[in-house]
C-alpha cells in the first residue's frame, strides 16, 4: 500500500503499481465472477472485467429491458447470460449489484446459492448495514466483501475506456476464508478502478447516502433552482440565468476545479469573482450546515432506509418516478437547458 498525504492526514491507498492487473488476474483466475443485475453499476463492472480478462458471467431477469441491453452488449443467452439464480449458482464470487430494493426481494432466493468459501461482493453498504430493515444477514462461511466506485456506471465505464480508472473505496465485512482482501483488490482492479482507499460497510453507505443527497446531486439541483429563480424573479432572461447558474459552472469552472483544486480555479479568475466568491462561501456554509447535519442524522438513524425500501418497493415506483423526473425536465430551467446545450459548438450543425 502506498502512504499519502491527504491534507495532514496520512491514509494508506492501493495503486495499480502496488496491485497490477496482472496479479489481479491470477488471484481470480478460479473464480466465476458472477455479476447479478445489470441497471446502473452492473454493466460497467461486468465489462469491464471481461475486457480486463477475468472470467465473467451476468444474471439478469429474462424479458426485462436490462436482459435485452445485455445482449445488446454481447453478453450471450445459455454461455454468459443466465438468469439470476442460475447465474447465482454458477458463480464462486457473486456481485450483488441489483437496487437496494431488489437486494431485499431476492435475498431469500440467493441465500440458498451462498455455499462456503463463495464471496459476496457489494458495491454499497446498505443491504448488509441495515440489515433490520433489509434481512441481508450473510452467512457465516461466505467472504462479504465491497467495492465501491465513486461514481455512476456511466462514469466507471467510461473512464476505463479513456484510461483514466475511477477511485473507489473497498471494505470487508466478513474473511471466512482468508483471501477476502486479496480477492477485494483484485475485483477493485478488475473494473477498473483508478485507486482504492479502505472504508467499512457502515463509513461507505452513511457517506454515500450523505453525499448523493447531499453536494452530489440533491444540493446541488437545489442551489442551482434557487439560484436561477432568483435571477429569473429579478427580470434575466432563461438563457442568462441558466448561463450563470448552471452552464459555467458544468462548462468551465468545474473542470478547473478537478484539474488544479479550488483555490487554483479562484487564482485563475477575475477579482472581482475572486473577493465575492471568498467572501460569500462562508455565509453558504454557514446556511448548510444545519441542513448536513439533518441528513447525516436521517441517514444514520435509518429513517433514509425506510423512505427508500418504501418507495423503491412499490409496484407504481417508476411511474411515480416518470412523472417526477418530467416535472423536472419540462420546468424552464431545465428546457431553458436544454436549448442551451444545443447551442454548444460541438451541436452546431455543420
Amino acid at each position: 500500500m502506498a502512504k499519502i498525504d491527504f491534507g495532514g492526514v496520512i491514509e494508506d491507498v492501493v495503486t495499480r503499481d502496488e496491485f497490477p492487473l496482472d496479479r489481479a488476474r491470477e488471484v481470480l483466475k478460479d473464480e466465476v465472477v458472477a455479476v447479478l443485475g445489470y441497471g446502473v453499476q452492473g454493466p460497467a463492472q461486468s465489462l469491464n472485467m471481461k475486457e480486463n480478462g477475468i472470467n465473467v458471467i451476468v444474471g439478469q431477469n429474462q424479458g426485462s429491458r436490462n436482459w435485452d441491453k445485455a445482449v445488446k452488449d454481447g453478453w450471450v443467452p445459455g454461455k454468459t447470460l443466465f438468469s439470476l439464480e442460475e447465474a447465482a449458482e454458477k458463480g464462486t464470487v457473486i456481485q450483488y449489484l441489483v437496487s437496494d430494493a431488489g437486494q431485499m426481494k431476492f435475498w431469500p432466493t440467493l441465500k440458498k446459492y451462498l455455499t462456503p468459501g463463495k464471496a459476496l461482493y457489494f458495491s454499497h453498504g446498505f443491504s448488509v448495514v441495515y440489515h433490520s430493515q433489509t434481512g441481508v444477514i450473510p452467512p457465516k462461511d461466505v467472504d462479504v466483501i465491497l467495492v465501491a466506485p465513486k461514481g455512476s456506471g456511466t462514469s466507471v465505464r467510461a473512464n476505463f475506456l479513456d484510461g483514466s480508472g475511477i477511485n473507489s473505496s473497498y471494505a470487508i465485512y466478513q474473511d471466512a476464508t482468508g483471501n477476502a482482501l486479496e480477492r477485494t483488490l483484485a475485483l477493485g482492479v478488475a473494473v477498473g478502478s483508478g485507486y482504492l482507499f479502505p472504508t467499512t460497510f457502515e463509513k461507505e453507505v452513511h457517506s454515500d447516502l450523505t453525499g448523493e443527497r447531499g453536494i452530489l446531486m440533491g444540493a446541488l439541483a437545489g442551489v442551482m433552482e434557487a439560484q436561477y429563480n432568483l435571477l429569473r424573479s429579478h427580470g434575466h432572461t432563461p438563457s442568462e440565468a441558466f448561463n450563470e447558474s448552471v452552464e459555467e459552472l458544468t462548462q468551465s469552472l468545474i473542470r478547473l476545479v478537478s484539474q488544479n483544486g479550488m483555490d487554483w480555479m479562484y487564482a485563475n479568475c477575475s477579482t472581482t469573482a475572486q473577493r465575492g466568491a471568498l467572501d460569500w462561501r462562508h455565509a453558504f456554509r454557514k446556511a448548510t450546515e444545519p441542513v448536513f447535519d439533518d441528513l447525516y442524522e436521517s441517514v444514520v438513524s435509518g429513517e433514509e432506509t425506510r423512505v427508500v425500501l418504501e418507495a423503491n418497493g412499490a409496484a407504481d415506483y417508476q411511474e411515480k418516478l416518470d412523472v417526477e423526473l418530467k416535472e423536472m425536465r419540462e420546468s424552464e430551467m431545465w428546457r431553458a437547458g436544454a436549448a442551451v446545450r444545443s447551442l454548444r459548438p460541438e451541436n452546431w450543425k455543420k
